[in-house]
């Protein structure tokens, strides 16, 4: 197979990169397996035939450049992405080639796009932050929805999902950005981010039919309030998520994730109500699903796939809404998602 159809996984041996590494195996595309654990790395390459493992410690330029080396393009899964994200772009920057990640935290995609916006527009390289679940997807659908409109009041996206078994990874990534905010929660308003020591309200969001309205956490802020924004001139954006997920992830004694098929996914169901609205006009755009976690994998797959087939609007750091087609992005993912429109 050719140079570019080579793509470097960093943390592929973590729960969602095994995800990663299997879409892009079915793409065609030959993964290289990378990330701070060798040992993990080598059984992982061991039961993979065609696979080569690249170990490189987050902080060892010369090691990830070597992990780097002749591929066409880089996935970071390695969380928490407060640590791996700019040492990664860093490789992926001095290689010349683009860089996608599936950060879910919040100020470490907001870092993404204040370091390394310029530098990589002068390099002619696309960075692509939140690539996943929670960041790109809500913003795939933000942008869908708003259509030829170029801007709105506000964008509210709304999670709904069966139940919320994090991975280790998630509980890591909580407890930097709990540690970073100072045990402050985060909203965006008047076109910034704002910390807060109040409580989050709780409300109902009218998810459309068969969900129905369900209680959320209001303001249970995720990376769509960096991703949505970063390109759609939207200044209040606002996430919520069903109270009994949000129970989940808070408590101490959740189980992770556990196959229930043999593709690996959980039996987690979800639902996403994307609304915009602008005056007294709103429009709508709503994705259904199974497992948060697995569903990042085809997002991730098909943004490589369009990246190295010159499918891209920009270049420089761009979430999914800014670097991608976002209606044809959300059409191509009909075997993983339903995405609808709604009145």
């Amino acid at each position: 197979m050719g140079e570019r159809q080579t793509v470097a996984v960093y943390g592929a041996y973590g729960h969602t990169g095994r995800f990663v590494v299997a879409e892009l195996r079915e793409r065609g595309f030959v993964p290289v397996l990378s990330g701070r654990d060798a040992g993990r790395l080598a059984e992982m390459a061991s039961a993979a035939p065609g696979t080569v493992a690249r170990p490189a410690p987050v902080d060892d330029a010369a090691a990830l450049d070597r992990a780097l080396d002749g591929v066409a393009a880089v996935v970071n899964c390695a969380g928490p992405f407060a640590v791996t994200a700019a040492p990664v772009i860093e490789a992926a920057l001095r290689a010349g080639i683009p860089y996608v990640d599936v950060a879910a935290e919040i100020e470490a995609n907001a870092d993404t796009f204040a370091r390394f916006t310029d530098r990589a527009r002068a390099a002619g390289v696309l960075v692509v932050p939140a690539m996943a679940f929670y960041g790109g997807l809500g913003d795939l659908l933000a942008t869908a929805a708003m259509g030829e409109w170029t801007e709105a009041d506000e964008a509210h996206v709304a999670y709904a999902l069966s139940h919320w078994h994090p991975t280790p990874g998630t509980r890591a990534a909580g407890r930097v950005s709990r540690e970073r905010r100072g045990g402050r929660r985060v909203r965006y308003t008047e076109g910034r981010l704002e910390y807060r020591t109040d409580a989050a309200p709780t409300l109902q969001w009218p998810f459309p039919a068969p969900t129905g309205p369900r209680a959320v956490i209001g303001e249970f802020t995720m990376a769509d309030v960096v991703t949505l924004p970063s390109h759609l001139s939207v200044p209040e954006v606002r996430t919520y998520m069903t109270v009994e997920a949000a129970a989940d992830l808070s408590a101490p004694d959740t189980p992770a994730p556990s196959a229930v098929d043999a593709r690996g996914r959980s039996g987690q169901t979800f639902v996403v109500d994307t609304v915009v609205r602008r005056g007294g006009t709103e429009r709508r755009a709503v994705a259904t699903g199974r497992d948060i976690y697995a569903v990042t994998a085809p997002l991730v797959g098909e943004a490589v796939h369009r990246v190295l087939t010159g499918r891209t609007r920009t270049v420089g750091v761009a979430s999914a809404g800014a670097a991608f087609d976002a209606p044809d992005f959300l059409r191509s993912l009909s075997a993983h998602l339903t995405c609808t429109p709604h009145p």
